[in-house]
């Protein structure tokens, strides 16, 4: 019962977040725009209604199809801040994921089906030996996994814009871009027609699964939980803090790898990014809404990618900037990360548990005390 009441108390509080971030939204929408009930409507509903009225199959799709980085992304960050790791590398890890990933996909020659898992184990094993780096400087000199994790980033995005522009680069295009993928590495859509959701939507959601049985089902995953917790009760419990922190850190890497690749070879021809894709920053913010559980975070992503395509909607047809979404998400941090967010409504539940508790002891032991 306990338990019960203390996750509804969690679904509340987070379904408070989310109401108080898009009130946020609203008034920034009737300050910035001259239609703003037109720019709502196609914040909240327009995502899934079409024009006519209807159900909008194509933009549901749509909405499927931008859950699958980011859907790797959070289990990603949750694997991390289970164990109070603050690693901000997962950006990082995406875009470098889905160049390697590319570049298996262009100089790999394979006449089989597992052409594109492939590329994908490969560019997962590299980006997850990448994320060694914050992880050892972390656990052998103590340097801030949040302060290296965030300078990787760049320092990956710029080594692979060096080989993309110089040695990688297809020069017949009028863009920087790679040479084609071979068909053989492309991943096929789940859906066709011509839709973008690919069956790295079905791999995404038994990432969830496992990810979600390695944290709750596994003595790995309990270690994890417990530094995370409390990580000097984990160290004089005789748990291996070091090695599980750096064991942490290079499985969001390779999850991260996962995501950047299968989003590049599935959505894409070439390789053309030129920057940061952003989905480690959705991450973040879908660990948080998740609050760290891997079975939430499915729920999480479609939240961001249906807001991302309402905003999306507001800046095609009305006067609404599309960075609203980065107001949303902002807001949406700001009222999760707060600790003391309705904390008087948590005590109340605690201090009523636990009269409960001694009002249950009580009985039983006036009724053994009677059988006596």
């Amino acid at each position: 019962m306990k338990d019960k009441r203390l996750f509804a108390f969690e679904l509340v509080r987070g379904a408070a977040a989310i109401l108080l971030a898009l009130g946020v939204a609203t008034v920034f929408i009737f300050l910035c725009s001259d239609e703003p009930l037109t720019a709502l409507r196609y914040l909240l509903i327009g995502p899934l209604v079409s024009a006519r009225g209807g159900f909008n199959t194509s933009g549901f799709y749509t909405i499927l199809a931008a859950m699958i980085p980011t859907v790797f992304t959070g289990l990603a960050t949750c694997v991390m801040f289970s164990a109070n790791q603050f690693n901000l590398g997962g950006e990082g890890c995406v875009m470098l994921g889905g160049f390697v990933g590319a570049l298996c996909g262009i100089y790999i020659q394979m006449n089989t089906g597992l052409h594109a898992v492939v590329c994908v184990v490969i560019a997962a094993a590299i980006c997850g030996a990448v994320m060694l780096i914050p992880a050892v400087l972390k656990v052998k000199l103590g340097a801030s996994e949040m302060v290296t994790s965030l300078m990787l980033n760049y320092i990956v995005m710029y080594v692979v814009l060096h080989f993309l522009n110089y040695t990688f680069a297809d020069r017949s295009k009028g863009s920087t871009q790679t040479f084609p993928f071979a068909e053989t590495a492309k991943i096929p859509a789940l859906v066709p027609g011509g839709s973008k959701l690919t069956w790295g939507f079905v791999v995404a959601l038994v990432f969830v699964v496992l990810v979600a049985l390695f944290m709750y089902r596994t003595r790995w995953g309990y270690t994890i939980r417990m530094i995370g917790v409390n990580q000097s009760f984990a160290k004089y419990s005789g748990m291996q803090v070091g090695k599980t922190i750096v064991l942490s850190q290079v499985i969001g890497g390779v999850l991260s790898g996962l995501g950047g690749s299968i989003e590049v070879l599935g959505r894409f021809n070439t390789f053309l990014w030129k920057e940061l894709p952003g989905y480690g920053w959705s991450g973040i913010t879908i660990a948080i809404l998740a609050k760290n559980n891997p079975a939430f975070v499915p729920l999480a992503a479609f939240f961001i990618a249906y807001l991302n395509k309402g905003c999306q909607l507001m800046a095609t047809y009305c006067d609404v900037p599309s960075e609203m979404i980065d107001i949303i998400q902002a807001a949406i941090f700001l009222f999760f990360a707060a600790e003391q967010f309705l904390s008087g409504y948590r005590q109340k539940i605690v201090v009523r548990n636990a009269q409960a508790d001694l009002k249950k002891l009580g009985d039983t032991v006036a009724a053994e005390g009677g059988q006596a």
